[in-house]
């Protein structure tokens, strides 16, 4: 989740929040939202079910049996309530796509800002080893 927020907090930073990236980051964040949520009682069931809405069924579920506790203190998901949480999504009409698309893209606008500097104003300094320019 950390992570996660340091790329929002670099979007808000480049001013791109209105770019699509952070909805396309909203399924990453719901994971690791439900990664970090109690998993043990059909209230528990609710609040994830209210909570994950650009995950679907089948993402959430998968998440679920496939999450292992870091320490003994924890347990693992039980079918049970993987069960409760099936039977909470049945309304849904989720496309039976298990993976996001990586490929997506969004466009990014970014604002042409001329320089003040012309470019016959420029010295090129012979350690670059440009001599093969020429100013015209």
């Amino acid at each position: 989740r950390f992570n996660i927020s340091q790329l929002e907090e670099w979007l808000r930073g480049k001013n791109l929040q209105q770019s699509g990236a952070a909805q396309t980051l909203e399924p990453l964040i719901q994971a690791a939202q439900l990664l970090q949520l109690k998993k043990k009682t059909s209230e528990d069931a609710e609040a994830i079910c209210s909570l994950c809405t650009s995950l679907t069924t089948q993402q959430i579920v998968k998440i679920l049996n496939l999450y292992t506790p870091v320490n003994e203190f924890e347990e693992r998901v039980t079918v049970a309530f993987i069960r409760d949480i099936q039977t909470h999504l049945q309304e849904r009409n989720d496309p039976p796509q298990l993976l996001l698309d990586f490929k997506h893209m969004f466009p990014v606008l970014f604002p042409f800002n001329p320089s003040s500097i012309t470019m016959d104003s420029i010295h090129l300094p012979a350690s670059l080893n440009l001599g093969f320019l020429n100013k015209v």
